[in-house]
Parts: structure tokens; C-alpha cells; sequence
């Protein structure tokens, strides 16, 4: 049973990892190098902690982006 577990644990780790991976294609950086990605990320992440209301503006345009048809 513990072995079942961990096998769902890596495929929900596998699954996470793939959406994430989609995100960065829906936001046109697929070709991007991974040093930018992960600078650009970890800046994201000290932003959203010192400015508060970096969170709601960038949620907006994040929904925006889903609600729009892809092409």
C-alpha cells in the first residue's frame, strides 16, 4: 500500500510539474533560457512579498489570459 502511495505521488508530481511547464508556454517564454525563467520567478516572488497589490493585478491578468481562446 505505501508503495501505491508514492507511486500516485509521483505521478501528482509529475502532473503539477507538466501544467507549470504549459503555463510558461501559454505566456509565449517557451524558448527563453531556464537562468532567465528562474531569475524572473524568484524577482516574482520578492515582489509579491513588498508589494501587496502586485498579487490581485497580476492575478487579473492571468485570468484574463485563461479566459481568452487560445489560437
Amino acid at each position: 500500500m505505501q508503495r501505491n502511495t508514492a507511486s500516485e505521488a509521483r505521478k501528482k508530481d509529475t502532473r503539477d510539474k507538466i501544467e507549470l511547464g504549459g503555463l510558461i508556454v501559454k505566456a509565449g517564454l517557451r524558448y527563453e533560457k531556464r537562468a532567465l525563467l528562474l531569475g524572473a520567478l524568484i524577482a516574482l516572488g520578492r515582489r509579491l512579498k513588498e508589494e501587496p497589490g502586485e498579487r490581485a493585478r497580476l492575478t487579473a491578468i492571468g485570468a484574463e489570459a485563461f479566459g481568452k481562446n487560445d489560437e
